[in-house]
Formats: C-alpha cells, sequence, structure tokens
C-alpha cells in the first residue's frame, strides 16, 4: 500500500510505526509543515489503560515510554488555602518533545519517509497519487478543509481562556488550583511529564482575562502575572513558555470521517477538552483503531475506511460527551466558589459522571470516608442537631424544607398510571404509592393530579377537584404516614394542548382521543402538540381566571387529603410549560414576548397556591430547564425562572428538561439532566430535586454528595422495585433507615446476606481487587 499521511504528530507518525509493523512492504511518506523539534505545549498525560494498549500494539515504543515517563496516583484539589487528596488514580505525564523523538526514531527504524518543512497544499494531487491519504494535520487541518463538504466539520470555539506554561515545580500529584484575585477566578491543570518539570495550564473565563489586561499581554506579561497570583503554590519556582499564548478550545465534531480514499484522525477530526483527556491519547488510539481495520482483511481500503469510521466514532462521540460535560464544569467554576474544599473536590472528580462516589471508594476508601463525615456533619449543623456518631452515605442523610423534613435524599418520582376513573385514586394508586413509601423513600410525589375534569390528559388520570377525591387521597396519605416516615406531595397540573389524549397502552402518548370522546383544550396559543393532534384554543382572561381558581379549590382540597407538600407542574409541554417557552407562546399581549411576560400567569397560578397552601409546608415547582431546540428555553433563562420563583416564595424546584414541542432533540445518558440541576441551584440559590437516568444508589450519592442536588428523584428504577431506598440501606451496610415492623424479619436476613457477599467479596480481594482497580481508572484521562 502507498500511503501517505499529512501531519507528523503522534497520530500520524504512530499510525505509519503500526502499518510499517505490519507489513514493512506498505510505503508510507509523512509531511509535516513543522520542524522535527516544534511542538506546542510541554507535556502529555496517558492513563494505565492507554499504555497497556500500547505495550499490546508496538512493545519497543510504549518500553521507551514508560522509560521516560512520571507517574503518580493521587490527585489534589487546592483551594481555599487547604488541599485535598484523593488516591488511587494511575497516570503518567511523558514530555511531548520526547514522546515525538521516540515515534520519529521508531518510524525511521521501520522504514517511514519522513519530511519536514514540508508545505502541502495540493491535496487533491496527493490523494490521487497514493492508495489511502491521511489528514492527520492538527485542529486547522487543511485535509479537512479541503473536503469540508463531505466531512462536515462543526467547530465550537469555547469562551474561557487558557494558556499552556511550564514550570520547574516537581509535582507528585495531577494537580489542581483554584485561586481569585481581584479579576476573578483561575485554575490551573498540573502534572509533572519529566524530572523537575510540570505542564501548567491556567485557565479562567473570558470576562476574567479581559479584566486582568491578559488579552493585551505577551507572553513574559502573561509569565509575570501568573507568577504573582500562584505565587504561594509555585513556592519560588519559575514558570516557563512555549509558544504560550492565550487560547480558546474549539470542539471539533465531523459527520463523516471519510471521502473515498482520505480519512481525517487525531484533532483534525475530533477534539476533547483537556480536562477530561490528552487530545494524543485519543489519536494514537484513532492511530491504533485505523491500522487494525486496515490490516483486518476487508476486501477494498474503502471498505477497512467504513469500518474504521463506523466503530472509532461511537467511541468517540461518548468520550466527546464526557468531555462536554467536563469542560461545562470548568467554563462554570464560579458557580462553587462558596463550596468547602473537600466538597469541589468531589464536585471536579465525579464533573463528567464516569467517576462516582462508589468508584471513588474502591480507589481510596478513606477520602469517600472523609466525604461521610464532612457531609453528615454539615447536615446536621444545617438542622440544628447533633452529628451522628456514625456518619451514612450522603443519601441517608435527612433534609429539611420549611417544617417538613424527609429522611433520605430519595424521591419516587411523579409517574403517571393512566390507572383511575372519574380521577378518583383507587387502590392501584394506593398500592402504587404506599409500596414505595413502605420501600423507604423520604419523599412520595404523586403521578400529574389535574386540578379540573377537562385539565386531565388522559380518562385514565388522577383528579383533585371534588371532596369524593380528596377523601380518596386521604385514605392514601394516611397510610403514608401510619406506615412509613416517608412525606407525600401532589403534583398539581393541567395539561393544556397535551390534553384529552388516549390511553398510552391504547394509543401511544399524546394522540389526541377519537372525535366525540375528547374536550376542548385550552392553551396560551392555538398551536397542536403534533399536526394532527387536536388544536387547542388560546386562552382569554376569562380562562385564566378559571384555571387559576382551580389550582386554589385544588390547593385547598389538597390540605384536607393531608400531603406534606404541593409541587406545581411547570415542565413538560403541559399548560403552564407552555406559557413560559417561547416555542409554544407566541401571544403579543402582557403574557407573551418576554421572559417575564411568559412567567406572569404561571407565577400568578403559584401565587395563588402559594397563598392558599399554609406558610409552613414547603411548594415545590417541576421545571423544563431547556425545550432541547435552539430557539427555546436555554438553562440561563430556567436560571432566571428560579430566581424569579425563589423570590415567590418557592422552596425547590424538580428540575427535568424538554417534552415541550415534538421538535425536541434531547441529549439522553446518564443522569442527563443533572447539570440543569446543579446550574440552577447554584446559581439561582435554591433548593433542587435532580432526575433523569438517575438509576443506583451510587448517583444519589454523587449528586448528593457533590452538592449538584439536593434530593434525587427516581421513576423507572422505583417501578422495578418498590424497595429501590431499603436493599441500598443493606448494600451499604446502613442501620438507619426506617423498615416497617412486620418486614424486621426480612430486614435481618437481608442484611446477613450483603454482610456475607461482602465477606467473600475480601477474600477474593487481592487479584480481583487489583483488577477492579484498574477497570475502575478505564474511565479517567
Amino acid at each position: 500500500m502507498r500511503m501517505t499521511i499529512v501531519g507528523a504528530g503522534p497520530a500520524g507518525l504512530y499510525l505509519a510505526l503500526l502499518m510499517k509493523k505490519a507489513d514493512p512492504g506498505h510505503q508510507i511518506t509523512i509531511y509535516e509543515r513543522n520542524q522535527p523539534d516544534d511542538t506546542f505545549g510541554f507535556g502529555v498525560v496517558f492513563s494505565d489503560e492507554t499504555l497497556n494498549q500500547f505495550l499490546a500494539e508496538d512493545a519497543e515504543t510504549a518500553q521507551a515510554i514508560r522509560q521516560n515517563f512520571a507517574y503518580w496516583h493521587e490527585i489534589d484539589v487546592v483551594a481555599g488555602g487547604e488541599t485535598v487528596r484523593s488516591g488511587g488514580h494511575g497516570f503518567c505525564g511523558l514530555a511531548r518533545k520526547k514522546l515525538l523523538h521516540i515515534l520519529q526514531e521508531r518510524c525511521t527504524a521501520e522504514g517511514v519517509i519522513l519530511k519536514f518543512g514540508s508545505e502541502q497544499q495540493d491535496f487533491e494531487s496527493l490523494r490521487r497519487d497514493c492508495d489511502l491519504l491521511v489528514g492527520a494535520d492538527g485542529i486547522n487541518s487543511l485535509v479537512r478543509e479541503t473536503w469540508k463538504q463531505t466531512f462536515q466539520p462543526s467547530l465550537d470555539w469555547r469562551r474561557s481562556k487558557f494558556v499552556w506554561l511550564g514550570t520547574t515545580l516537581p509535582l507528585d500529584t495531577f494537580t489542581f488550583i483554584f485561586e481569585a484575585n481581584e479579576h476573578g477566578l483561575f485554575q490551573v491543570h498540573a502534572y509533572r511529564f519529566e524530572d523537575g518539570l510540570s505542564t501548567f495550564i491556567v485557565e479562567t473565563t473570558e470576562e476574567t482575562w479581559q479584566r486582568a489586561g491578559l488579552d493585551k499581554a505577551s507572553e513574559a506579561d502573561t509569565t509575570a502575572y501568573c507568577e504573582t497570583l500562584f505565587a504561594k503554590q509555585l513556592n519560588g519556582h519559575k514558570l516557563l513558555t512555549n509558544r504560550s499564548l492565550w487560547r480558546t478550545f474549539p470542539t471539533i465534531k465531523c459527520e463523516r470521517w471519510v471521502h473515498d480514499n482520505v480519512v481525517l484522525i487525531g484533532d483534525a477530526v475530533h477534539t476533547a477538552h483537556f480536562s477530561i483527556g490528552s487530545g494524543t491519547k485519543l489519536a494514537m488510539e484513532d492511530a491504533i483503531a485505523l491500522s487494525r481495520a486496515l490490516n483486518a482483511g476487508h476486501p477494498s481500503i474503502p471498505a477497512a475506511l467504513k469500518a474504521f469510521e463506523d466503530a472509532r466514532q461511537t467511541e468517540v462521540s461518548i468520550l466527546q460527551h464526557a468531555a462536554q460535560v467536563s469542560l461545562e464544569w470548568f467554563e462554570h467554576t464560579d458557580r462553587y466558589r462558596d463550596f468547602e474544599p473537600i466538597q469541589l473536590a468531589l464536585s471536579l472528580l465525579s464533573r463528567s459522571k464516569r467517576i462516582t462516589y462508589e468508584n471513588l471508594r474502591l480507589r481510596d476508601p478513606g477520602f469517600i470516608g472523609q466525604i461521610d463525615r464532612w457531609f453528615a456533619e454539615k447536615t446536621a449543623k444545617d438542622l440544628g442537631t447533633p452529628a451522628p456518631k456514625t456518619a451514612p452515605p450522603p443519601m441517608f442523610t435527612p433534609f429539611r424544607l420549611r417544617n417538613m423534613t424527609v429522611e433520605n435524599r430519595v424521591v419516587v418520582s411523579p409517574m403517571c398510571q393512566y390507572s383511575v376513573e372519574e380521577g378518583l385514586p383507587n387502590d392501584w394508586t394506593l398500592v402504587h404509592l404506599g409500596s414505595r413509601a413502605v420501600g423507604g423513600a423520604g419523599l412520595i410525589i404523586t403521578e400529574m393530579t389535574d386540578v379540573a375534569a377537562e385539565a386531565r390528559i388522559t380518562l385514565g388520570c388522577t383528579g383533585l377537584w371534588n371532596d369524593q377525591q380528596a377523601k380518596a387521597w386521604r385514605r392514601i396519605t394516611d397510610f403514608v404516614h401510619g406506615n412509613s416516615k416517608a412525606k407525600i406531595a401532589v403534583q398539581l397540573g393541567h395539561a393544556g394542548r397535551k390534553g384529552a389524549t388516549t390511553l398510552p397502552w391504547s394509543g401511544g402518548y399524546d394522540r389526541p382521543l377519537p372525535k366525540g370522546e375528547d374536550w376542548e383544550i385550552v392553551a396560551p396559543s392555538a398551536l397542536p402538540y403534533y399536526a394532527d393532534s387536536q388544536t387547542p384554543r388560546a386562552m382569554t382572561r376569562a380562562d385564566m381566571d378559571a384555571v387559576r381558581d382551580d389550582f386554589v379549590a385544588a390547593t385547598r382540597l389538597a390540605i384536607s387529603a393531608g400531603f406534606d407538600m404541593i409541587e406545581v407542574h411547570f415542565a413538560h409541554g403541559y399548560l403552564l410549560s407552555t406559557f413560559i417557552s417561547p416555542l409554544t407562546n407566541r401571544r403579543t399581549d402582557e403574557y407573551g414576548g418576554s421572559l417575564e411576560n411568559r412567567l406572569r400567569f404561571p407565577l400568578e397560578i403559584f401565587d395563588a397556591v402559594r397563598a392558599a397552601w399554609p406558610a409552613e409546608r414547603p411548594i415545590s415547582v417541576r421545571l423544563s430547564a431547556v425545550d432541547w431546540v435552539p430557539d427555546g428555553l436555554s438553562v440561563a433563562d430556567s436560571i432566571e425562572i428560579a430566581k424569579m420563583l425563589k423570590s415567590h416564595g418557592c422552596d425547590l424546584v424538580d428540575v427535568s428538561a424538554g417534552q415541550t414541542t415534538a421538535e425536541a432533540k434531547p441529549q439522553y445518558g446518564r443522569m442527563f439532566q443533572t447539570p440543569f440541576a446543579d446550574a440552577i441551584r447554584q446559581e439561582a440559590g435554591i433548593a433542587t430535586i435532580a432526575v433523569g437516568a438517575i438509576t443506583s444508589a451510587d448517583q444519589v450519592n454523587t449528586i448528593v454528595a457533590s452538592g449538584r442536588a439536593d434530593l434525587c428523584a427516581l421513576a423507572r428504577p422505583h417501578l422495578a422495585d418498590p424497595y429501590f431506598t431499603l436493599h441500598a440501606a443493606a448494600d451499604y451496610d446502613w442501620r438507619g433507615t426506617s423498615w416497617p415492623k412486620q418486614y424486621e424479619a426480612g430486614r435481618d436476613q437481608l442484611y446477613q446476606l450483603r454482610r456475607r457477599e461482602r465477606e467473600e467479596a475480601h477474600t477474593r480481594s487481592g487479584a480481583a481487587d487489583s483488577f477492579a482497580k484498574q477497570r475502575a481508572r478505564r474511565d479517567e484521562i
């Protein structure tokens, strides 16, 4: 094969080496515009997992890397004059220039032709003159630009500014530093890459960068400023430069990676923020994947390229998603300035959702022990109670809103059951909610309970518009209060344009009832949900008055029904949600237009409910934080909404997302809505519930302890296991959770079984524990 590679960075060099090793007959030429020693930055980072990959592909290269790297196990977070250390991670740092020299020497030894100082322009000619042209020419790829109509690149230039510096400070950990001055907050990503030298990346917001005058700074100015700012941490050591200019990070994605006999790899086709991974690691893994595809016996080069693209795109998209979450965390570190250092450390370590409470407990039990003690003591201080002698996992700490205290941080999320008639709760409702209360959850929230018959989603929805329904609900709240320590809230809502639809198992979600079985529906604007949905009537002021009065009447009935809390439904495309979203509110009166105007009627409803509800009992609001549509509601909008809700007496925001319009394109994933709860909690200063693909006690502990939310709502896990919370308590051997006295025999047996399982696991801890720790590290940098 005649292969031409543009770009002699790690991706291009490593690919050439692997291909030559596979078949010395390949004719491989690399063109590089720069000289052999030209490189930006200082060090690169590899995890244990990546090093093992290198060893499997080319032992000689792997050994050369191992002989030159600096290795460490710990991560330090330095903030507020304290250093918090977490162990068990496993990284190595290597000088980027040394890595390039190793790969250059290996390529030369294997017969690869290296042409440095060779600026190529005619890529079409290069493509025609070889069997395979590889674009490994970095972020500003000219190969990608030549066929951009095929590759369809998108470049998202982020707003934060960073500068890549070095230092003579000999760090022995991967170190994150947070330091503020009169201009704002700066953070450092630092690690040793060889004896006596460390990478020192300084990052800050564009606003802070400008206030500091760094937008006009030379390399010398930048160095002087940063040496002063980080003088305490540098301890007399100097900062070093290497084309150390302030930059913004581009997130690069390409729809396609292949054009005829041209393929892109490395930064030319994708980037991942340096806070979660080395671009060098990604690039070299591309080289491994492409080499394997080309040597896998595919019938043709195009077939091999397609196999490479199909497999590698999926892997990279997963990592890029995690990198995006991490990047956004660092873009908003101002949110966490008031965190105590230990919580800041946990928030940082778990920022991408790839590392969790349990994962960290496996790596460093002492660190998680510190977290448990700190969180238990903080909770006790907030409640004005004595700190417990034994600290529970964070999910088992209590939480208070007004006069309501929940026993733990687990919430049974509202789940429509569509199983009643005339809105009247029945035996199914009792068993569904009662079993989950007995199952140990701290707070139960009913399914959306409609404030009028015409406010229902379906004919099977529960309601609270008459005394008979209130009495039926009282039967349920009495059961919950009499047989568990759970608190129970009613979620009050109005379906709006999503009303008068079929039961989901008979016609599908949000499908209109047949004519004659339906009823008139209303919305802020006459816009149907689907093209074939019933078109709602645009509400008049008289309609608004009637809906407000229905909410007030339902609130009063909720008092007699014995509920501990009310949640008002502002989400999911139901009536109040459609007032808030600009996609569904096209009104030109005082209830449309600006966010303040769109929120006017929902706030009027909230104020009326708050006035009718006892002052000592809390109220929450379920909110769709984003519409998942470019011109729809944004997180910034929802932060402003939460601030307004707080000023009106709201105690808690239950943060969901989407379902407001059929055009939504959600970005699903583990705990995918938790970042919205985090943003609202920090910036609006209000308690939040996180919800959305939270499936485990581990995730609950991670979210709560890291300060991303105060409570966690789980829906489907509770459908599968009503005793989710009790089972989690047994898994952690935590005895502080309330069990029904009728179930105490089962409790004792379960704790014995779990203890035996832990003891058996402990006896197998040797090699198995080592393997588990290695596996735990795979998700890291």
